[in-house]
């Protein structure tokens, strides 16, 4: 299948010890993560190309994706696996044009309308929040909450992604509430030990999809 990851990793040099988020991601993919999406934002974009493909070498070492927040080019430039993008983006659909079909496109949403169009415009997979108070995504409004995020995972056609406050003690719940997967930034990278912390949510989280669950987890017997 084509998301065959649970633990996905988003960069933020900010939080990383030292502003060393090479060291951190480094940490991370030791630690056993196999999905990293590069998201620094405000990088001139000869430095996010070059830190690109850095990041490119170490996923690739490790046999980990690669998703490129927003930069269709700079996914294109370094060969990443796909691109990740977020409400002010350029359509999934259109990313699929540039990228090809075997491109990875994930697409942050934070209602059931957002997620409504990532999925119409061809998403592989989704992130949803935040379900969780955190800093980094106050911009986009108090929680959802684990209601809304079970609502998502139920009616989804695609893999959900928990985002926003998910950390170790809490993730069960969001898993529990249908979420294929979880989507942290600090839980790993501002962490002392990465890939300790790494490998404590992998251990728990990245196991093998259920049968007839591939997709969205919603699939009922005998469906595709």
């Amino acid at each position: 299948m084509k998301v065959d990851f649970r633990v996905y990793l988003i960069t933020d040099r900010r939080q990383a010890p030292g502003g060393d988020i090479a060291r951190a991601v480094a940490g991370a993919l030791d630690g056993g993560i196999r999905a990293v999406q590069l998201r620094e934002k405000d990088l001139p974009g000869s430095e996010l190309f070059r830190l690109a493909g850095r990041m490119r070498d170490l996923t690739a070492r490790h046999g980990a994706r690669l998703l490129v927040n927003d930069r269709v080019d700079v996914a294109l430039a370094v060969g990443a696996d796909g691109v990740h993008l977020g409400g002010a983006s350029i359509p999934a659909s259109v990313a699929r044009g540039l990228l090809g079909k075997e491109a990875l496109i994930g697409c942050s949403t934070h209602g059931a309308r957002e997620l409504r169009e990532a999925v119409d415009q061809g998403a592989d997979f989704v992130t949803f929040g935040p379900v969780y108070p955190t800093p980094s995504k106050a911009a986009y409004g108090p929680p959802v909450g684990v209601a809304a995020l079970a609502e998502a995972c139920r009616t989804a056609a695609v893999p959900v992604f928990a985002l926003g406050g998910v950390k170790a003690e809490n993730a069960g719940e969001v898993i529990g509430a249908g979420a294929f997967g979880i989507a942290l930034i600090s839980g790993i990278v501002a962490a002392a030990d990465p890939r300790g912390a790494a490998a404590e949510l992998v251990a728990r989280y990245e196991k093998p999809p259920a049968a007839g669950k591939a997709r969205g987890g919603n699939a009922k017997e005998g469906e595709p």
